[in-house]
């Protein structure tokens, strides 16, 4: 039911046939696909055996269209790529009495204010935070507290409208930015709750778990390298991140602590956490497979496909998470930001990209138009690359990625 656009709208569909699967995609918005559908083909979410069109924005009528059609098609599981159609798809499942997550633990985790106030009532290390829904509530939030924060929606994601704010102004600035953006992507009213938290100060990795039957497998744990201040956009990825075991051990209880806190159960999680000087500090638990390319990661290092776990849970499998010798000690991703907005002339230096360690790259085309890198939706590109010493693949992807120059219309016209 809906998925994102990006890399697990391809790779949810293959794992789901190549696990002998079948599937239908349920869809409020069908050109919303087609319209980032492959050049070199039909999008890969159109080779469902059915298309169903349904308002999936509004849960009642998606749980009654879909009850009437159960006897029809005999749905099995319930998945979703979209963190913002998690929550319903549990309910989904839960309606048509199908395996899934609890759909009261995917809301709270869906939500960050209730993971907030969730884990902070058991404990569970996190950032000192305020919840507001009026610039009045966040200023008097902000002086109790004191500069500088990160100002934060509870409901959006790819780091939209994430920021760091060093004084009122700022502030105010960050809130009438999210004043002018009532809904988001999918058509969805957001949320006005907004969330100001202690900025924590430190490394940031991301912890990938498998949940089912109530016990949490640990997969590993990715790096992640941030850039663009005052904005907080992913620039790339490592997995596994080099910590030390001690560390590793920290950062991993942490995460499982929060997915049990919870309540989540038969659900792959991807969660963040920063490093800080007091010990590993929670940032969000999404019950979903990380994003950014990360499954794609950790297939090549361990073997482990991640979308193919996530199909597997919701059918109510036990999911496979035997690693195999794969050659790859390491593998990283790197993206390319735009340095500015414009339109793109072209990106040269891509004969870097030949490099034998590379397994993957994409570079937006002439014509583009690039957008502000205050997020995570306007990469102009990427490139990963896999080495057999660990801890050696994102220098690698890094030093590629520099060698690429982004050339605008205008400079060449």
């Amino acid at each position: 039911m809906e998925s994102w656009v990006g890399a697990m709208s391809t790779l949810l569909p293959r794992a789901i046939r190549e696990g002998g699967h079948r599937f239908s995609f349920v869809t409020r918005d069908l050109q919303h696909y087609l319209r980032s559908a492959p050049a070199s083909g039909p999008h890969p979410l159109l080779g469902a055996d059915n298309v169903l069109t349904v308002e999936t924005n509004d849960p009642e009528v998606l749980l009654v269209h879909l009850e009437r059609l159960q006897p029809v098609l005999g749905f099995d599981g319930v998945a979703t790529s979209c963190d913002y159609y998690l929550a319903t798809a549990a309910r989904l499942a839960e309606r048509l009495g199908l395996p899934g997550p609890p759909a009261e633990a995917v809301e709270a985790a869906c939500s960050k204010d209730r993971t907030r106030r969730v884990l902070g009532e058991v404990g569970v290390s996190g950032p000192a935070f305020v919840l507001a829904e009026t610039l009045r509530g966040l200023e008097e939030g902000a002086a109790a507290m004191g500069y500088p924060l990160v100002v934060k929606p509870v409901d959006l994601c790819a780091g939209m409208f994430v920021r760091k704010v060093d004084d009122v102004g700022e502030l105010r600035q960050a809130f009438e930015e999210l004043q002018g953006f009532p809904v988001n992507a999918r058509g969805q009213q957001r949320n006005p709750v907004v969330l100001l938290e202690e900025l924590l100060t430190g490394a940031e990795v991301s912890v990938e778990t498998v949940t089912f039957g109530g016990r949490t497998a640990v997969v590993g744990v990715t790096d992640k390298s941030v850039a663009g201040a005052p904005w907080f956009v992913e620039t790339g990825h490592m997995f596994p991140a080099a910590l030390e075991a001690d560390t590793e051990r920290a950062v991993t209880d942490t995460a499982v602590a929060a997915i049990k806190e919870l309540g989540l159960d038969n659900t792959v999680c991807h969660t963040e956490i920063k490093l800080t000087a007091d010990g590993p500090k929670l940032v969000e638990v999404n019950p979903r497979p990380a994003g950014n390319q990360i499954t794609e990661l950790i297939r090549r290092v361990t073997g482990i496909d991640l979308a193919a776990v996530h199909a597997q849970v919701a059918l109510g499998e036990k999911p496979d998470l035997t690693q195999v010798d794969t050659g790859a000690a390491s593998a990283a991703i790197s993206f390319l930001l735009p340095p500015r907005t414009g339109e793109i002339e072209e990106i040269s230096g891509i004969e870097v990209l030949r490099d034998p360690a590379v397994v993957d790259y994409r570079l937006k085309p002439s014509g583009h138009h690039a957008g502000a890198a205050t997020s995570n939706n306007n990469y102009l590109g990427h490139v990963m690359v896999t080495s057999d010493q660990k801890g050696a693949a994102r220098a690698h992807a890094e030093s590629l990625i520099e060698r690429l120059d982004v050339r605008y219309a205008e400079e060449t016209g």
